[in-house]
């Protein structure tokens, strides 16, 4: 089967009024949400130091549950490409899943290539294991991967979004550098925009932190309601991909069985260091 990224303008994306029952229960409503104040941006230093703690943290993240084998394809952010997604996709490995990048260079924008590579790794992968492929995107490799979800349900197990500003794509830091490395950006569309925050047809977890410098904490929260969730980690946007607190999410989040997906309850010891919104 092969899937071609279109995207969609109509109005019921927002009303939901045609969706599977994993999306359809609450109105969605676009709002603006404000970027956040340059004053943070000394804060995102703290990825030195949960790059640190990631290694530390390391033994103990690989006795968290082992995986069932299923498919994962992780997208990096703006600017980004695999390299710097490798400690999480090694570590999604050994926890037992076939883990694999977006094989597609470094993320320049919302092309519509982009987008159609993301499709092309997500197919290449159900083939491969012949199962539904978890999807899980970093800043704005996580508004790529929700929006492919939303095009491919029948391929997709759950999405996953790190610091991923989906419910208003310029409440950003950078909107300058979007525009100027991807004019045609195809999600910044003044009408798809609108539409982009509106539920996705699988289970959807969003990691954010209210101390994101680059894109703003509220902006990468999901609707509430649903198989859907928002997990809040003190965090740095740069180090979302390498706090060792996200790692124990997407691995809990991993290891549940398909057609059994629950909201994320953290364990007694770590209870204190999250917020999870239901």
């Amino acid at each position: 089967m092969t899937h071609t990224y279109a995207p969609r303008h109509d109005q019921d994306a927002a009303i939901l009024s045609d969706t599977p029952s994993a999306e359809a229960d609450v109105p969605f409503t676009y709002r603006k949400i404000a970027p956040p104040r340059a004053a943070l941006l000394p804060l995102e230093l703290r990825v030195l130091a949960e790059g640190a703690a990631l290694a530390a943290a390391w033994p103990a993240l690989n006795r968290a549950p082992d995986g069932d084998g299923h498919g994962v394809v992780v997208v990096p952010g703006f600017t980004a490409d695999d390299a710097s997604m490798a400690p999480m996709r090694r570590f999604i490995a050994n926890r037992g899943y076939v883990a694999h990048g977006w094989d597609n260079g470094r993320n320049m924008g919302a092309t519509q290539a982009n987008l159609d590579a993301v499709v092309a790794k997500l197919e290449a992968v159900a083939d491969e294991t012949g199962r539904k492929v978890s999807l899980i995107g970093w800043s704005l490799g996580g508004c790529f991967v929700r929006e492919v979800a939303r095009e491919c349900p029948d391929l997709v197990r759950q999405v996953m979004t790190l610091g991923s500003p989906f419910q208003d794509v310029r409440a950003n830091a950078i909107s300058m550098m979007l525009q100027m490395f991807a004019p045609e950006d195809v999600i910044e569309d003044p009408e798809r925009e609108k539409t982009l925050g509106s539920p996705i047809p699988v289970p959807s977890t969003a990691i954010f932190t209210p101390t994101d410098a680059i894109v703003a904490g509220d902006a990468c929260r999901e609707c509430p309601g649903g198989q859907r969730e928002s997990i809040e980690v003190f965090a740095s946007h740069m180090g979302l991909a390498y706090n060792p607190l996200v790692y124990f999410a997407i691995a809990d989040r991993l290891a549940q069985a398909e057609k059994r997906w629950r909201h994320f309850e953290p364990p007694a010891l770590l209870r204190q260091l999250y917020a999870v919104h239901k």
